[in-house]
């Protein structure tokens, strides 16, 4: 058994797939299949994150991001120096 799909375009795009159904003589549902196969051959597979990378995103998100803290900052204020000492890169 075939599964249908039901789907809303904006009108100029429907007289482009009326326009391209009629110049290559087939039904519009043949158009949009044809393309449909065409787009998903074409594209790679996403690759979906594991669960607890999207857990970390969640939690961490609004962090995102880089610091840059120079010596005399990093001597003034509390949070740089604790940046600056779990900071790996140094």
């Amino acid at each position: 058994m075939e599964d249908q799909l039901t789907l809303r375009v904006p009108a100029a795009l429907a007289r482009r797939l009326d326009a391209r159904a009629k110049a290559t003589g087939v039904k519009r549902s043949q158009v949009v299949r044809e393309a449909l196969h065409a787009w998903l051959d074409a594209a790679p597979a996403p690759v979906p994150p594991s669960a607890s990378v999207v857990g970390v995103r969640e939690r961490i998100g609004s962090y995102f991001g880089a610091v840059l803290l120079g010596r005399a900052s990093g001597e003034r204020d509390a949070l740089a120096r604790q940046l600056r000492a779990h900071n790996w890169r140094e």
